[in-house]
């Protein structure tokens, strides 16, 4: 049974039990606590946690859930069951069933036979757990579904009570497990052996809520849910491993083709018993697949956040594929072998092919430049490491290649064995604990409790704000909350910074890239200062304010202000978002998508994915477009409809967005632009004014940032341009349209002058290399030129003239050694003859011994070593030292 098949099974096996199919969530959603989707439960944990009301009629619903792991990215492809993307099958109960039913249903699935739409699983295979003391469940399986009883086992919390790791949703659960077989380990149930005895599903009993805590079980539950609730995991890539009758979950009809593409890339066999090269297969088969989901779902390599996890993973692909024999270029072939085996489940992989494979790519090139300055610099390492006649390449260097070069350890380690080189191992993770240590203490800061939202439930379950603001820019409301220092108050005086609920509001929240309206609520004498508009859940706007005057109550009636100018100003800018976004695809073709944005009166950024530096004539472009469709006075619409209906209209919608059933669909010149969007616009686009775009950036790998002006902005920028060009005009005595010819050729004429003053500079110095050479001393058996030069002599002319003297003294066992104060630079550069050289002088090691006198450092070979330092009082100090070193 294909993968594609289990799904629809899962699916159709619980829309026939009356539960609403939801379609899967983006990878990334707006949550904190998560770098990515990582349970089948998250999109719902407002619905578990009370924030929001279940939409689903009957209050049942199902999905298969897209999910990303990546806590122990080393440990894949060691195990045979676990991936870092895998496919989590659930049923959701809020409040309609609990146990039985949650039991009831997951057996009638697993057992039912392959014609009535089941999975046809023999029951005798079958085992279940409990937690330690749910005599509930342990009933249930033994008297109603008919377990056995020596086949229901009992476990504790690590094993049988799930939490997403993090404060949340939590409860006992019950898990089913499949035998295997005794080819597969010791008889005895999971307790026993749980890599016989496969998972294959959890019912979890969802009924609490948990507190902080370091590790699974050590943590507190620190209150009930509002109702009893199911979430349930499939694990589909886990079934498909049994229906297919594959050994592991890398075998399935999803990852086995990539390592079969992987075996013919790289000449090695799969499966031949080299345990090391089958991770690698598996590592390249896990890693190609998620990294082409998370890149669907509009991630970008970067060094930092999800960006960085993705770049983890392509580079790991990469590496794999070298360390198995692979020499050229791979991801092309494995992201389209793992995009032919995905797209029957996701159809949207199809449209976004070719930017998937762009992005892939374009970080598989700059990874093997990395491998490049990565493998110079241990070729480096290993010359110093054999003059010294060392035999273990330090820790710290091998955590440096790693860290700064982006170098894998395991490469480190294979290419220090080709050298006869062991590697500290020991200092190597201990210098990777310290930095995990760092980055575990850095995401813990960033994370925000689930729990606190629980403040808001009242409101967002029975007073959901109604926002006015697309009409109405003032608005009568009432006062239904108040919370000062994260406590509900019943009243806020003259200077507190308060959080104020009101019933209705036209303030706009900050959603969807727009900041949020500035504006003021009034009562009498009373007044407010709103800086900043939250949502919590989707449904509740939180007015965070200051009382400039008076006093504010619960149940006060209001008038709610937006600033009229601050929301014009937003109003322009985000429009022509959508303007340069329409443009920028005109531009650049369907393949560069939204990465996200943020606009505010007057000013607007655009991130998209895109690969490669846009030219000035591209960037022209864009800007004409986006300025025609200003002049082409286009209307602006908004139309409320389903979100089937607004991507039949080809609506876009920006990725990581949860969008509900019910969406806005911003419409500009009817095919001009048409995008999914919630936030404020303007009538018709003239009202935008003019659109300044400013430039185009890199903000990653893969991923570029356009700014621009709008309105007056645009209008005032434009001014200030036009001034600046007036007056290099009137100072260049030159028509302002010929500017650039004549700036041209000043230029052009500039740098001739440079280059001249250039050569006479290094002539005059060369000139005094005889001064030099009658300055020689002797010390020892060495003749030595140890000088200060002129202040503002550059390091490159410091080199000339060494390699100069060198040269003349060349027959000679002579040591040459100068350096020179550059504006706050101390270049300095050691040269050492031949003879010196065989006679056991190392110009590199001087050249680190000197730099430690002028606060600088340096290095290079025998007979030639550079650096630089930024104190040029240790000059004479630093020669003084080199002179003992060279007469002792």
């Amino acid at each position: 049974m294909q993968t594609h098949e289990i799904r629809e099974r899962f699916t159709q096996h619980f829309v026939r039990a009356g539960h609403t199919p939801v379609p899967s969530a983006s990878l990334i959603l707006d949550d904190p606590t998560l770098l990515f989707v990582n349970a089948g439960m998250v999109p719902f944990k407002p619905y578990f946690l009370g924030q929001q009301n279940p939409p689903f009629e009957h209050g049942k619903a199902t999905s298969i859930q897209k999910c990303v792991r990546t806590l122990d990215i080393e440990e894949v492809g060691i195990t045979t069951r676990h991936n870092t993307f895998f496919q989590m099958a659930g049923n959701f109960s809020f409040g309609q069933y609990f146990k039985e039913g949650a039991i009831t249903h997951a057996w009638e699935l697993l057992t039912g036979s392959v014609e009535d739409g089941g999975y046809g699983l023999d029951p005798e295979r079958l085992w279940v757990t409990v937690y330690l003391d749910d005599d509930e469940a342990a009933s249930i399986w033994e008297n109603k579904i008919g377990v056995d009883l020596s086949h229901i086992q009992r476990m504790g919390m690590e094993d049988n009570f799930w939490s997403m790791g993090i404060p949340g949703p939590c409860g006992p659960c019950s898990e089913i497990y499949y035998d295997r077989g005794p080819e597969y380990g010791k008889e005895g149930g999971p307790i026993a052996d749980d890599n016989r005895y496969m998972e294959i599903w959890n019912l979890v009993f969802m009924e609490s809520i948990r507190g902080e805590g370091d590790k699974k079980g050590n943590f507190e539950l620190v209150g009930e849910l509002p109702k009893k609730n199911i979430d349930t995991g499939l694990g589909i890539e886990r079934v498909a491993c049994l229906l297919q009758g594959v050994d592991n979950v890398y075998e399935t009809d999803l990852l086995r083709p990539v390592i079969d593409a992987a075996v013919e890339l790289t000449g090695t066999k799969y499966d031949a018993g080299v345990h090391e090269d089958d991770v690698r297969f598996r590592v390249i088969a896990d890693h190609s697949r998620t990294g082409m989901m998370i890149i669907l779902d509009g991630v970008t390599p970067s060094n930092e956040g999800r960006g960085y996890i993705l770049r983890r993973l392509l580079r790991r692909i990469v590496r794999s594929a070298r360390l198995l024999g692979a020499t050229g270029n791979v991801l092309e072939v494995f992201m389209n072998t793992i995009m032919d085996t995905m797209t029957p489940s996701f159809p949207e992989i199809a449209k976004n092919r070719e930017r998937i494979l762009r992005v892939a790519l374009a970080e598989e090139r700059a990874f093997l430049k990395t491998l490049e300055s990565g493998t110079h610099r241990f070729d480096e390492t290993v010359e110093q490491l054999r003059a010294s006649g060392a035999k273990t390449l330090p820790g710290q260097q091998a955590f440096e290649l790693h860290d700064t070069y982006g170098f894998p350890i395991d490469l480190t380690l294979e290419m220090a064995h080709e050298a006869g080189l062991d590697v500290d191992m020991d200092a190597f993770n201990s210098a990777m604990q310290e930095q995990r240590a760092r980055a575990k203490a850095d995401n813990k800061a960033k994370k925000h409790r689930n729990v606190d939202e629980s403040l808001y439930r009242e409101w967002v379950d029975n007073h959901p704000t109604e926002f006015v603001g697309y009409s109405e820019l003032e608005h009568d409301a009432r006062v239904l909350g108040l919370v000062r220092d994260g406590d509900k108050v019943n009243e806020a005086a003259e200077g507190d910074e308060v959080e104020v609920i009101l019933d209705v509001t036209p303030m706009y929240a900050e959603a969807g890239g727009q900041m949020a309206d500035r504006g003021l609520i009034r009562v009498g004498d009373t007044m407010l200062q709103v800086h900043d508009v939250q949502k919590i859940g989707k449904k509740l706007w939180v007015h965070k304010a200051t009382v400039e005057h008076g006093g504010i109550g619960l149940g006060d009636q209001v008038q709610a202000e937006v600033d009229e100018k601050w929301r014009h100003g937003a109003r322009q800018a985000h429009t022509a978002t959508h303007l340069i976004h329409a443009a920028l695809r005109q531009v650049l073709g369907p393949t560069a998508v939204q990465a996200g944005s943020m606009n505010k009166p007057g000013y607007l950024r655009f991130d998209f994915n895109y690969t490669e530096q846009l030219t000035d004539a591209q960037l022209q472009e864009i800007a004409t477009i986006t300025n025609q469709a200003v002049d082409a006075d286009f209307a602006v619409n908004t139309i409320e409809t389903s979100l089937s209906k607004a991507k039949e209209m080809g609506a876009m919608a920006l990725f990581g967005e949860n969008y509900g059933d019910q969406v806005r669909v911003v419409e500009i010149g009817g095919p001009f632009s048409i995008e999914l969007c919630g936030g404020t616009h303007v009538e018709h686009s003239s009202q935008i004014g003019p659109v300044a775009v400013l430039g185009e950036s890199s903000v990653g790998s893969g991923a570029r940032r356009i700014e621009a002006y709008s309105g007056m902005d645009s209008f005032q920028y434009f001014s200030k341009e036009a001034a600046l060009a007036s007056g290099l005009a009137a100072e260049l005595k030159t028509p302002t349209g010929q500017l650039p010819e004549r700036i041209a050729q000043l230029t052009e004429r500039l740098r001739a002058a440079e280059k001249e003053i250039e050569n006479l500079h290094r002539q005059q110095l060369l000139s005094k290399t005889g001064e030099f050479l009658d300055r020689a001393e002797t010390i020892g058996a060495y003749k030595v030129i140890a000088a200060k030069l002129p202040d503002g002599i550059e390091a490159g002319d410091v080199r000339t003239l060494a390699n100069d003297l060198r040269g003349k003294l060349e027959g000679e066992a002579a040591v040459i050694a100068l350096a020179s104060d550059n504006g706050g630079k101390v270049p300095f550069v050691f040269a050492a003859t031949s003879a010196a050289v065989e006679s056991g002088i190392k110009a590199g090691e001087l050249v680190k011994s000197f730099g430690e006198y002028v606060n600088g450092r340096g290095g290079g070979k025998p007979n030639l070593a550079q650096g630089s330092g930024s104190s040029a009082d240790g000059i004479d100090a630093g020669f003084k030292a080199i002179r003992d070193v060279l007469g002792a």
